[in-house]
């Protein structure tokens, strides 16, 4: 029998008795499908770590469906007040201060003293937070260092039996995910590049917001680990369609010769969309042993999908 629901109130209400309940629940966002718990439920979230195959030293993300839950979790500035209510919700998660010294959400912070949140654009998303009444911990719902989910029978297909329900909304729109912010320094920093791009924050906050890739060894944040949304099958980046070799699978960016296209008129929102649901293609051919990806520019969401791909091609 499948776990996979049909989205209604009756399998709403099903899904939030799960998540009160202590079970876990994938449904989808604006940007991948997420793997949710009760962030403050620590048995609970524990079981993501164990469905996930994912360290305990990687953070993970609380989602909430209201910006006055923030103040529950987070000691929230003017600025990340600011920027709340300007790109929330979306996909745009801040790395804030925790409010108290609250031992239930530990295992979600991996001990750190920052959490991370966001509120999700995505109507199912929202309503299961708010039936659930508690922020939900989220990663992407895959096995850790797979590709990330945008389809429901992705996470089914990762997954299994490994979650109790998968909420079905469809394919997820923006296709990357979260941009993570940290906003504990004075300087903001971009932690983790996704949805929204660095241009369209620094023009909100009138300054220069820094990047970084953090520390994988000691990651304080999300998608900082170097191998990651990785295919089964060795991939390579920025390869021409001229270098493409003959045991490769091309995956193209613009007015390319290639098997898939990200974007034929060069467009990187388009391409983010599409990015996650094209590797899944790329990975199940069997025509071709290996992946190529075309360049793709870093502005917009393509410093995003550069982020992605480049550590889909990590070598270990």
């Amino acid at each position: 029998m499948s776990n996979i629901l049909e989205f209604n109130e009756q399998n709403l209400a099903i899904a939030a008795d799960t998540i009160k309940n202590g079970g876990l629940v994938a449904f989808p966002t604006e940007t991948v499908y997420g793997l949710g718990a009760d962030s403050y439920n620590a048995q609970a979230v524990a079981q993501i770590f164990a469905a996930k195959g994912r360290p305990t030293f990687n953070p993970l993300i609380s989602h909430i469906a209201e910006i006055d839950m923030l103040k529950e979790l987070a000691v929230p500035d003017s600025r990340a007040l600011a920027l709340a209510t300007k790109f929330w919700p979306g996909p745009l998660t801040f790395i804030l201060p925790r409010k108290e010294a609250n031992s239930a959400l530990d295992l979600v912070c991996a001990g750190l003293p920052n959490i991370s949140v966001r509120m999700p654009n995505h109507q199912i998303a929202l309503a299961l937070i708010r039936a659930s009444g508690t922020p939900i911990a989220a990663p992407s719902a895959n096995r850790s260092q797979t590709i990330s989910p945008t389809t429901a029978q992705h996470v089914a297909d990762s997954l299994g039996v490994n979650v109790d329900i998968i909420l079905d909304g469809g394919a997820c729109k923006v296709g990357v995910e979260s941009t993570i912010v940290d906003l504990t320094t004075k300087d903001v920093v971009i932690l983790r590049a996704g949805g929204i791009p660095k241009e369209n924050l620094e023009s909100f906050l009138g300054e220069k917001v820094l990047l970084s890739h953090g520390n994988p060894e000691l990651p304080t944040s999300p998608g900082q680990m170097l191998k990651h949304y990785a295919p089964k099958l060795s991939t390579r980046i920025n390869v021409v369609p001229s270098e493409r070799q003959a045991d490769e699978f091309f995956i193209g960016f613009g007015d390319m010769d290639c098997d898939l296209n990200l974007s034929l008129k060069g467009d990187t929102t388009e391409a983010a969309a599409n990015l996650f649901a094209y590797m899944h293609l790329a990975e199940a051919q069997t025509s071709y042993p290996k992946i190529a990806i075309a360049p793709i520019p870093d502005s917009g969401l393509g410093l995003a999908i550069n982020d992605r791909i480049r550590r889909a091609a990590y070598k270990d």
